[in-house]
């Protein structure tokens, strides 16, 4: 893919030479020339340009790349530059970073935003997942919110032992997708036994979650990192 990074600051150098590595073409847009390092990630194009203004943007060719990333340290530059991938240039997947969770309710579909990534969020869903046996976790939301993903861990004597997974009885907008055991990740099939201690990572809408987790016998959990701002 063609991936276009706003902000050349620590996070966006990491996230370009990730990229990199796993042979995209990345440009790192920077308007502060101190932030400009070539060397950083010799295979990147480095452009200096302004990412809220619209003349740079054009000048950059942005309409020929796949994924833009809003991943400067201001959100309001940010969603500018959502905003213009988007509407200006037809750009088919924008990710943006929130720097204070408070503006998250922001970037969404209006801005151009179609996924949304707060460090904060993140971390404390981390946090939760790591304490949170038998309660269940959102660690991101998808599609501005249409659907979580989310992790469940089976407790240790979870009654759901040595039961298959076709015998689970999953609402109509839940999807399991991943079983993490151990050390090993698991594409789960129809008779692969469940064990304690699995952690279940689902796709589910919002309203499919109280039922979830009556399917799987587990607890409610009212996460900080949801609360509204």
């Amino acid at each position: 893919m063609k991936v276009a990074i706003a902000g050349a600051g620590a996070v966006g150098r990491s996230i370009a030479q990730e990229l990199l590595r796993g042979g995209h073409q990345v440009m790192l847009l920077e308007r502060r020339l101190d932030h400009i390092d070539p060397t950083v990630a010799p295979s990147a194009v480095w452009t200096h340009a302004d990412a809220c203004e619209l003349e740079t943007l054009e000048e950059a060719g942005l309409e020929t790349y796949d994924v833009v990333i809003a991943a400067t340290g201001d959100d309001k530059v940010n969603l500018v530059f959502s905003l213009l991938a988007k509407t200006e240039f037809g750009v088919g997947r924008v990710v943006a970073r929130v720097n204070d969770p408070r503006n998250e309710w922001l970037f969404d579909s209006s801005w151009g935003v179609d996924v949304a990534v707060s460090t904060p969020r993140l971390l404390a869903s981390l946090v939760e997942e790591a304490v949170s046996v038998g309660d269940l976790v959102r660690l991101m939301t998808l599609r501005q919110g249409q659907a979580n993903l989310v992790e469940i861990t089976l407790p240790t004597d979870t009654p759901l032992a040595g039961k298959a997974v076709r015998t689970l009885t999953l609402p109509r907008d839940a999807a399991l997708v991943t079983i993490l055991r151990g050390g090993r990740v698991i594409v789960p099939q129809a008779d692969d036994p469940l064990e304690g201690e699995d952690e279940l990572l689902f796709v589910a809408s919002v309203e499919a979650e109280d039922d979830l987790r009556k399917a799987l016998g587990v607890n409610g959990f009212d996460s900080p990192v949801d609360a509204p701002a």
